[in-house]
């Protein structure tokens, strides 16, 4: 997984509220095994519109997905969140999120910043209005700044931070451990008679017939 430190880019606006992640990824393209090919499939329905936002070409490149509130409602797919990142999101700034969502995206890292409903209106109308608008978004700092004076600093959870700082997944995380995965398992197999009982087959256990 790509680390996430500081990124720049402009910005697509998407001024929806409750934008459910059957709109972000429907459901007949959910039978691939991969995570990837997702991002051709991404909001498939409203970009048969070729005004939506992701059809103009002002947007193309966007990395930062700027939503109105409760962004990734809906059923649990983490297909959403592979969509969105094969598609070229790195960052999703909404004044709220879905809660399953929002675990979701930072397991695929994808940094997920909420600000004020205030502050995501400012941002929609600025990049509406401002074509090549952009961010800086630093999760070492915890901020957002744009060329025109805005700032604003969001919180995120301690953990999620550590493992998209250092581009770890659920994987890559527990890949970090495998010196003393290895030794546990040598030091198992060498003493396996100290294991608890319940985790073993005793001689004198009774068995099932009597």
């Amino acid at each position: 997984m790509q680390p996430f430190r500081t990124l720049h880019s402009t910005v697509t606006p998407l001024d929806r509220v409750n934008v459910d992640t059957d709109q972000i990824i429907p459901k007949q393209f959910l039978k691939r095994i991969e995570r990837t090919g997702y991002g051709e499939f991404l909001f498939f329905d409203w970009r048969q519109d070729p005004a939506f936002e992701l059809n103009q070409p002002r947007y193309k490149g966007a990395q930062i997905l700027v939503a109105n509130k409760n962004f990734g409602c809906g059923s649990s797919r983490e297909h959403a969140a592979w969509a969105l990142g094969d598609f070229g999101f790195r960052c999703v700034i909404s004044s709220s999120f879905a809660d399953i969502f929002h675990s979701n995206a930072g397991k695929n890292g994808i940094l997920l910043v909420k600000l004020s409903e205030g502050d995501v209106n400012t941002l929609l109308e600025r990049a509406k209005k401002t074509e090549g608008y952009a961010l800086t978004v630093s999760l070492e700092d915890q901020t957002v700044k744009d060329g025109q004076g805005f700032s604003a600093s969001f919180e995120i959870d301690a953990f999620r931070r550590y493992c998209l700082l250092e581009g770890l997944d659920d994987i890559g995380l527990t890949m970090r451990y495998q010196d003393k995965l290895d030794a546990f398992e040598k030091e198992h197999d060498r003493k396996f008679w100290l294991a608890p009982r319940g985790l073993a087959v005793q001689a004198d256990a009774p068995s099932a017939q009597g």
